[in-house]
């Protein structure tokens, strides 16, 4: 489903002697979100014709179409009705909103970056971490206590020991304990050169250990079956 606005001198190829048309105006009650109602007018643009992808023109005024109150819409949602253009339209702030949010969690408004190659790795990290921490959401683990792995909450359990752990549940405490899991993998990743220079069994063992209870934690993605396991390596 898709509503979006679109410029007025937006452009659609037609074959020969297809024309584009104006249907008559018609009125709806814009809706907003404190239950207020107002009048507008809309008028579905064919051009040529009619097909999945609909074209429509909203107004405040019909004679003078306020450039500050007039939008063109392009819309692909399977038996639209002209009432309900302008109002998913309006949703559009809202969406926008939301993503707005999103991103200043996310990050993204705290780079500005003009490469493109610069903005695909950002982009990279950025998913890659959000990934990371939807896949232990509780949104996406809501398990009954039943079918819960005793040893997995087990080990959340001591896992939330850590003088610095947070214990709640949004997105932001979902990162900080994250952040906390890996951290024995980043650390181990910037001694190992010096492990290298300088061979401390004890260490390199201690921190393999650490490493490999931190992979005990399990996220939405169940770990494979032997047989599946059997399965992907045959294929």
């Amino acid at each position: 489903m898709r509503v979006v606005a679109i410029r007025s001198n937006h452009s659609v190829w037609l074959p020969q002697k297809q024309k584009v048309r104006h249907n008559k105006w018609r009125t709806y009650d814009r809706i907003f979100s404190n239950g207020t109602q107002e009048k507008r007018y809309i008028r579905e643009i064919i051009f040529g014709q009619r097909c999945q992808i609909q074209y429509w023109q909203v107004t405040t005024n019909t004679e003078t179409l306020p450039q500050n109150s007039t939008w063109y819409i392009m819309t692909k949602v399977p038996g639209i009705k002209y009432k309900e253009v302008g109002n998913l339209y309006g949703l559009r702030n809202w969406v926008e909103y939301g993503l707005k949010q999103s991103k200043n969690e996310l990050g993204w408004a705290d780079f500005r970056v003009t490469d493109y190659s610069q903005i695909e790795k950002w982009w990279e990290l950025i998913m890659s971490a959000y990934l990371m921490v939807s896949l232990h959401a509780r949104v996406l683990n809501n398990r009954d206590e039943q079918e819960a792995n005793p040893v997995q909450a087990q080990l959340i359990t001591k896992f939330s020991t850590h003088d610095w752990w947070d214990k709640g549940q949004g997105w932001k405490n979902l990162l900080n304990n994250l952040r906390l899991i890996i951290q024995p993998f980043v650390l181990f990743n910037l001694l190992k050169p010096w492990l290298i220079v300088f061979p401390i069994t004890h260490l390199s063992i201690g921190f393999s250990t650490l490493i490999a209870l931190m992979n005990q934690l399990q996220g939405v993605l169940p770990r494979p079956s032997k047989n599946e396991l059997f399965l992907f390596s045959s294929a």
